[in-house]
């Protein structure tokens, strides 16, 4: 679990509970709910297809729950399977594959044990990041488009609050609902937009960033130990992908 993601978004909705207070109740209104979130999702359904608008929970639950795995175990993991098929030959790399968790790099290596050529593993490889690039990059589109169109809606329905509160003027009683449509759809769209889909939507565009770069270390990792590079040049090839804040402990 990510505890940076839960806590900053029991922090936000923490602290806007916090400051309304007791009045709590006076901040919900069914109209505006309808506007801005049925509103949202409505235009959702039109941009995107249903399966993807369905996988959403799936894609932001990534936010939440994903944990990385670490770069130096990795490059470990490539420098291991380099020594070994260093010292017994790339063949024997076939009785370990069961202790690679990660299916990329799996699959890399045991193209590689397969003897397939080199620019045919590295062409595999890529087309198969690029896909998984894709797919991540839809998740994260869906919720940016929704930042988009909550703050839209709220406006619709802030529009639509002063419309009906200047059509009756003339009764006062009927002035307080429609304000109430017209300011809490403004407010729910922000809240929305800014507390939630943006927010996810940055640390997916970062945990698909950690992930490309591990796949990147992964094709370099399995086209080295193919090519019999010596595993301590393997691991200085490995390690110049990693920040510098990260090597020197590897390093050392």
């Amino acid at each position: 679990m990510d505890i940076g993601t839960v806590v900053g978004l029991v922090l936000v909705l923490g602290l806007l509970v916090g400051a309304i207070g007791s009045g709590i109740m006076s901040f919900i209104d069914l109209p505006s709910i309808m506007i801005t979130c049925g509103g949202t999702f409505s235009v959702v359904l039109i941009q995107f297809p249903v399966a993807q608008v369905l996988n959403l929970g799936g894609v932001a639950k990534n936010a939440f729950f994903t944990k990385p795995q670490s770069p130096l175990d990795v490059v470990s993991l490539l420098v291991s399977f380099s020594e070994k098929a260093r010292r017994e030959g790339i063949l024997s790399l076939e009785s370990s594959m069961d202790e690679v968790q990660d299916n990329f790099i799996r699959t890399g290596l045991r193209l590689a044990v397969d003897g397939v050529e080199p620019e045919l593993i590295k062409d595999i490889l890529h087309t198969e990041l690029a896909f998984i690039e894709d797919r991540h990059k839809s998740g994260t589109q869906l919720l940016e488009f929704m930042a988009t169109a909550a703050p839209a809606f709220g406006m619709i329905g802030t529009l639509v609050g002063l419309v009906l509160m200047l059509q009756t003027l003339d009764d006062p009683s009927t002035i307080g609902p429609s304000m109430a449509v017209a300011i809490l759809t403004t407010l729910y769209g922000a809240v929305i937009a800014n507390a939630l889909c943006t927010p996810i939507a940055g640390k997916l565009k970062i945990r698909t960033s950690e992930e490309i770069l591990l796949k990147e270390i992964a094709i370099e990792g399995v086209m080295s130990i193919q090519s019999g590079d010596n595993p301590r040049i393997l691991e200085q090839k490995l390690l110049a992908f990693l920040p510098p804040s990260i090597r020197p402990a590897r390093e050392e």
